[in-house]
């Protein structure tokens, strides 16, 4: 699976990035080829999918065992690497944090994203949640069933939130940090819960700006906590990769994947997979998300050859895309 938080990876957007060189990659699917003496519960065979702690772009992936799930039999491979990281995120977002419930309504950025999908169908299994979504324009009509309410993500979302629900909205799920903070703070109702999940304003160009960089963390507004509460309202933020690797709460994200393999097999939730890419094909893969041009999740697939277009040359041979 290929994530926003990728990039913020290779722009160096992160707190203790690694040393290069390194493979990049944080979940993927496969097929179990060896388990280690201790292991119970797998078999060699097994269709899985996993958490990696980086590493997961490889033809061969090693992860500890508690870290791995079957892979429902219905569910592609595909699917699979398109599973864990946004539907577990959206799911203890939605669940754990701000304890959804019948009625509420949630405003959530990046709409049409692997993450802001899952947010959406995640809803949807709850009884008259309203969702309110921004996306870009061009992606509207491809995710318009799936959101109550879509704005343009260069609209002034705040005054049309305001207008269909004049007291605001329960929870705010903002990935895009920067000056939208101060504006998801201003819609939450008395006891919403605003949860920042990620900071993709951060990933600047091509070259990484520590200017702009500084300038969408400046516009941050100083969360004042006599002011919160006074007006009753929930500030949090999530980090799975966090949970995952450095908090020991692998049992926790267990359950929670336990859930909604049978939300999957009930037919109520379904990965968005946007396109394949071969590993030679990854500069155009993350271009794709750095440019917002997709709908749902990127995946990269290690048996897929390079597509004539993406190579140097017009030849069908993946030579192309291994010299480029």
């Amino acid at each position: 699976g290929l994530n926003f938080l990728d990039l913020m990876v290779r722009q160096g957007n992160i707190d203790n990035p690694p040393k290069t060189p390194l493979v990049p990659g944080f979940e993927c699917s496969g097929i179990v080829e060896t388990l280690g003496d201790n292991v119970k519960g797998f078999e060699i065979g097994d269709r899985v999918m996993a958490f990696v702690n980086y590493n997961a772009w490889a033809e061969v992936v090693c992860t500890p065992a508690e870290f791995v799930y079957k892979i429902p039999d219905d569910m592609s491979f595909s699917e699979a690497a398109a599973f864990p990281m946004n539907f577990v995120t959206a799911y203890m977002m939605l669940f754990e944090v701000a304890n959804l419930r019948e009625g509420m309504s949630v405003l959530v950025h990046s709409a049409g994203g692997g993450v802001g999908q899952a947010v959406a169908q995640l809803c949807s299994t709850i009884p008259s949640v309203t969702v309110f979504g921004t996306a870009s324009s061009f992606k509207h009509e491809a995710i318009k069933d799936s959101v109550t309410h879509l704005f343009d993500r260069n609209a002034d979302y705040v005054q049309e939130v305001k207008r269909i629900s004049p007291d605001g909205v329960d929870i705010v799920l903002d990935c895009l940090c920067g000056e939208n903070t101060g504006k998801g703070l201003s819609l939450l109702k008395p006891l919403g819960t605003y949860i920042l999940y990620g900071s993709s304003n951060m990933v600047t160009g091509e070259t990484k700006s520590f200017f702009s960089f500084a300038k969408s963390w400046w516009q941050v507004e100083k969360v004042n906590p006599i002011k919160l509460y006074e007006e009753n309202k929930v500030i949090a933020g999530f980090s799975l990769l966090n949970l995952l690797f450095k908090q020991n709460r692998g049992g926790l994200i267990r359950s929670v994947l336990d859930k909604l393999i049978n939300l999957y097999n009930d037919k109520k939730i379904k990965p968005v997979v946007d396109s394949l890419w071969a590993l030679e094909e990854v500069k155009e893969a993350m271009q794709r998300i750095h440019d917002r041009g997709n709908i749902g999740k990127l995946i990269l697939d290690v048996e897929k050859a390079p597509t004539p277009l993406m190579a140097n040359d017009s030849t069908e041979t993946s030579e192309a895309g291994e010299e480029e």
